[in-house]
């Protein structure tokens, strides 16, 4: 046994890094946009907005994720738009209420904001930037009202986003580079099916067929981000819509074969990787290998790839959109107000405003001595308290860690740049920084308070990086404490709620098989929300398992259910590839899902879990 498995989870967490290549781009986008909008404030005399617009391009590169232009457009512009809203009502609310209002009016914020994190990761971002602007609005006041400060916000985050949609991806040289990171993701569409056919009956199989539900949703979300039209209005984007649809046949077919669990040949992964080529060339297929029709699920892989090939043979794709993820408006409030939202909802509001409590006693106690802004201890609790970042205590030792870090290599390179060049510079070195930083919270956390401190210090403020570490832990003592509470209600009802999500759309998808409709397209919607609500299952119950064993116990055996949902959803797509060669269901089929109903519904029983009763073969 290796000494990290040796570890507890919650310590190997800690420990754990995301790799991968340097996102030059995003790199790229970082270095351009806080330094120089500070940089142009200055030489205006309008520090103060400057820093402000600074602070809303550094969150915002913190949200520019590898992706298409298009889904950019709401990972960034929504969470900007409520950080603007929350830098207004902190801004008017700092300075016309006294400190008890205040807190009452951040502590309801935070109610809203964590509720409102539970629908979704951009929902989730967009909580982070209202309570972060809120504490920052109340906590720093300035010369300018509210309502220009909030411009300057949507400023410095839509400089970025100019940025991300002006800017070609290093290396994109197929075509329009404004459909790169489409592209990219198609052809990772086609990479991930054929690795799935690689690992067919080995061990393997089940890690890669959850690769390639990743690689379908990174491409769908890709592909269907918000548009002025509702057709893709240009021949390139048709065309990719087109290769994305073809791809479906392909990794349903992949899946039944993994399902099946019998090896097959290794040309069949061939066809798919020189699609791939394609894909990312933006050129035809060229020869692909003959078709191996022993099976039906084999015979379902190479019609397949032989429609595949007729679409990338096509010069332009029809106006077929993916199949898009269908979220009513009721659904969303109901993930809000479901157990998951309450939850997350009501201990957000207890972090934010507790803190935001205690540090206007330490300012109005004059504790901070010639410091005089007290936002940074709120808006080091909003970080602390998002599930999504991570286990409790990874999160708590990360950003501790990750803030002394910080604070003390700007205290040293403080006392030796000069001002405000020096300052302005390294703010611009801390932006290019932040797009590697994310992959791990607590190298995040050091980038991201050296370019906090020098823009403060830029602003005027004296040198608090002392103070700084102070607020900090104290801010870690404050969620690990809250964190621990008992709470009304069964804990763990983030994990619960997503799996209920998932258990109702296998549900969906199995009826939709089991009723012998031939609308592909509607199959192959349900089935995409399958696979992505189990996915998002499988993710919260990783990261609960990875919390102190105090937290981590409200949600054992949970994993073991998405696991019977995994195989449901994995037997139902065996069971559409071979109703469609077929006609008909074999023993092996009926048997599966009869037992798998069977386990589900008594797993379900024993944790209180709500799943619905899933429908068995006829």
């Amino acid at each position: 046994m290796s000494r990290r498995n040796a570890l507890p989870p919650w310590l190997a967490h800690a420990l754990r890094a995301q790799r991968g290549p340097v996102p030059w781009s995003a790199v790229t986008r970082g270095a351009l946009a806080a330094g120089p909008l500070l940089l142009t404030a200055v030489l205006l005399h309008r520090t103060s907005l400057g820093v402000v617009a600074a602070i809303a391009a550094m969150l915002a590169g913190i949200n520019d994720r590898p992706g298409s232009r298009r889904s950019a457009v709401r990972r960034l512009g929504v969470p900007a738009a409520a950080g603007a809203l929350g830098l207004l009502v902190g801004t008017y609310g700092g300075e016309h209420l006294t400190a008890v209002p205040l807190t009452l009016l951040l502590t309801g914020l935070g109610l809203v904001a964590g509720g409102m994190s539970a629908v979704g990761t951009v929902a989730s971002g967009a909580g982070t930037q209202l309570l972060v602007a809120a504490a920052i609005g109340a906590g720093m006041p300035v010369a300018e009202a509210g309502w220009q400060r909030a411009l300057a916000f949507l400023a410095g985050a839509g400089w970025l986003l100019v940025l991300r949609l002006a800017l070609p991806t290093p290396g994109a040289i197929a075509g329009d580079f404004r459909f790169d990171g489409e592209r990219d993701a198609v052809g990772a569409v086609y990479d991930a099916v054929a690795d799935l056919l690689d690992a067919v009956g080995g061990a393997a199989a089940g890690p890669r067929r959850a690769a390639l539900t990743a690689a379908l949703d990174h491409a769908q979300d890709a592909l269907t981000g918000p548009r002025l039209r509702r057709y893709a209005s240009s021949a390139a984007e048709r065309r990719l819509h087109a290769q994305y649809a073809a791809a479906l046949p392909l990794a349903e077919a992949a899946t039944a074969l993994a399902w099946a669990g019998e090896p097959i040949s290794a040309r069949a992964a061939e066809g798919p990787r020189r699609l791939a080529l394609a894909v990312r060339a933006n050129g035809g297929t060229g020869p692909l290998p003959a078709p191996s029709r022993s099976a039906p699920a084999l015979r379902a892989l190479d019609g397949a790839l032989l429609r595949a090939a007729e679409t990338f043979d096509r010069a332009q794709g029809g106006e077929q959109r993916p199949p898009a993820r269908r979220r009513p408006a009721l659904d969303l409030v109901r993930a809000a107000l479901g157990s998951g939202g309450r939850e997350y909802g009501l201990r957000v509001a207890l972090c934010f405003g507790a803190s935001a409590a205690i540090a206007q006693a330490l300012h109005h106690a004059r504790w901070y001595g010639e410091h005089q802004h007290w936002y940074w201890l709120p808006a080091t609790a909003v970080f602390l308290v998002k599930p999504d970042l991570g286990p409790l205590a990874s999160r708590v030792l990360c950003r501790a860690a990750g803030t002394v870090l910080g604070a003390l290599v700007f205290a040293g390179l403080a006392a030796v740049l000069p001002r405000p060049e020096g300052l302005i510079a390294l703010v611009a070195v801390c932006g290019a920084v932040i797009p590697v930083s994310t992959r791990h919270f607590g190298a995040q956390t050091a980038v991201v308070t050296v370019l906090v401190l020098a823009l403060v210090m830029v602003g005027g403020e004296p040198q608090a990086s002392v103070s700084r570490i102070g607020e900090t832990l104290l801010a870690c003592a404050i969620v690990l404490i809250v964190g621990h509470l008992p709470m009304a209600g069964k804990r763990g009802g983030g994990v619960r709620a997503r799996l209920g999500s998932a258990g109702r759309a296998a549900h969906a998808y199995l009826d939709h098989v089991l009723s012998g409709s031939g609308d592909r397209g509607e199959r192959w919607a349900l089935r995409r929300e399958a696979y992505r609500t189990l996915a998002e299952a499988r993710t919260a119950i990783a990261l609960a398992a990875a919390e102190l064993p105090a937290l981590a116990r409200h949600t054992e055996g949970t994993d073991a259910v998405a696991a019977v949902l995994e195989r449901l959803v994995d037997t139902t797509t065996a069971c559409a590839v071979h109703l469609d060669e077929t006609g008909r269901l074999t023993a092996r089929h009926t048997r599966q899902l009869e037992d798998l109903a069977a386990e589900l519904e008594r797993d379900g029983q024993r944790l209180g879990l709500v799943v619905p009763r899933m429908p068995v073969a006829a």
